[in-house]
């Protein structure tokens, strides 16, 4: 693409050169800070990395998980176009230009701006090159309690175009970043099809078997429906002993140790239940494995989160294929097999919605669902012949090879147009790109 004639020093490293007419300012010439309170009753928003500025559920947790307090006359009130910051998340890029009228916490900043264009100088400031500006100006003891303060804040540069300029990248961006966000979107509706095709397939062997012409049975269980008529459906406390996971917190955690699995990598988006992928594994104390050996997992176990936040999270569990020792963590109910010969297939039925439906008609609770030992042993489970359960293990593992290799070339498709499109934006508004006579 093109570039401008002529540049000079930015003065910062991983911006490089700025074209020569755009000034460098701090962000104090565009800012004012305000608290305005007393709007209770206004839409509550919250600022996140991901979206910038979003609507808030007042049910909801937010995402330090903290509930929303009854009273809200002291959280503080914004307009479309003012500036929020979450000002301990700030580092990650928790700040945004709002889209909306409403309330933020009290612990945000909250502000004016002046003497900018408003899209212009939100796309810049959320974009790559600026992320790092307030993670160098926010300060702490403790990685992950980082606080930006208000000098701090306005002291950060902002590498300003002249207004027409702004006006321009704004409207190039404009129509770049939407094609690229409709075509992600498209792939992501693909993803999402692969998926559901992937666990439909699964879910349908493993309750019904991999031979269409078998004479099936009502089953006795609801949730279940019909079954091969020589399987059979026996609770699932008869086939398992049960314990606990390791008396620990966050806290505990370390960059190196021993492995550890809990709730938080149960509940990941990357676990499949089937196998225990290592983007699912912590780090404990080597220690343990003096004092709390009975919190080892053994091969073919598995680890049930014993609380969700959603009831579609009830039940999610992960399956121990694990090569080396890892514990149970915190928030986990082991159930491990007593006369199970092909555990995997178990792993694979738990998946299945039918199998969970069974544990969600049985939870408790309103804002956190509890998954206890009885509601599992409450449960029911088919066990068809060993013979059975292996075929449907091998067809299983192919079926998911062959859908996780093309899933695979999906997110890789999508992450590449999502970098491509933060690259694209830091690029203009940073001066990288001429773009005024496109």
């Amino acid at each position: 693409m093109e570039r401008y004639s002529k540049y000079k020093e930015s003065g910062v490293s991983w911006v490089g050169q700025i074209p020569e007419q755009w000034e460098i300012k701090q962000l104090r010439s565009f800012l004012s800070l305000f608290s305005e309170k007393g709007h209770g009753d206004a839409q509550l928003l919250s600022v996140t990395r991901e979206q910038g500025v979003i609507v808030r559920d007042k049910d909801d947790k937010d995402e330090n998980h903290n509930f929303v307090p009854d009273d809200l006359s002291g959280y503080k009130y914004i307009e479309k176009g003012d500036f929020a910051i979450n000002k301990m998340k700030a580092w990650q890029g928790s700040y945004a230009v709002s889209c909306f009228d409403g309330i933020v916490s009290p612990a945000y900043f909250t502000c004016k701006l002046r003497g900018v264009d408003k899209e212009f100088f939100s796309r810049a400031i959320r974009s790559k090159a600026y992320v790092p500006f307030f993670t160098q100006y926010s300060k702490g003891i403790r990685v992950g309690q980082w606080d930006l303060d208000p000098n701090a804040l306005k002291s950060i540069p902002f590498f300003l175009p002249p207004l027409p300029e702004q006006q321009k990248i704004v409207s190039y961006l404009e129509s770049k970043t939407s094609s690229i966000d409709a075509y992600v979107a498209e792939k992501e509706k693909e993803l999402q099809l692969l998926n559901e095709l992937k666990e439909a397939e699964i879910a349908k062997v493993v309750t019904h078997g991999l031979n269409p012409n078998l004479k099936l049975k009502d089953s006795g269980v609801s949730f279940i429906g019909m079954i091969p008529e020589h399987w059979e459906v026996e609770p699932f406390g008869r086939h398992f002993t049960f314990g606990k996971g390791l008396p620990i917190t966050k806290a505990d955690l370390l960059p190196e140790g021993l492995a550890v699995i809990s709730y938080g990598q149960i509940h990941a988006k990357t676990n499949t239940g089937v196998t225990m992928d290592e983007s699912l594994v912590r780090r404990v104390s080597p220690s343990y494995l003096e004092s709390h050996p009975q919190y080892l997992l053994h091969q073919d176990d598995f680890v049930f989160a014993d609380t969700s936040e959603d009831l579609e999270g009830s039940g999610n569990f992960a399956f121990n294929d694990y090569e080396d020792d890892i514990f149970a963590g915190y928030h986990t109910l082991v159930a491990r097999p007593i006369d199970l010969l092909c555990p995997k297939y178990y792993a694979y039925l738990f998946q299945s919605t039918k199998w969970k439906s069974q544990v969600r008609s049985l939870v408790n609770g309103v804002k956190v669902y509890t998954i206890s030992k009885r509601i599992l042993k409450n449960s029911y489970i088919l066990i068809p012949t060993i013979k059975e359960q292996q075929e449907i293990v091998a067809y299983a593992d192919e079926k998911t090879v062959k859908v996780n290799s093309l899933i695979s070339e999906l997110v890789s498709e999508i992450n590449y147009l999502k970098e491509y499109k933060q690259r694209l934006i830091a690029d203009c508004v940073t001066g990288q790109v001429n773009v005024q006579n496109i």
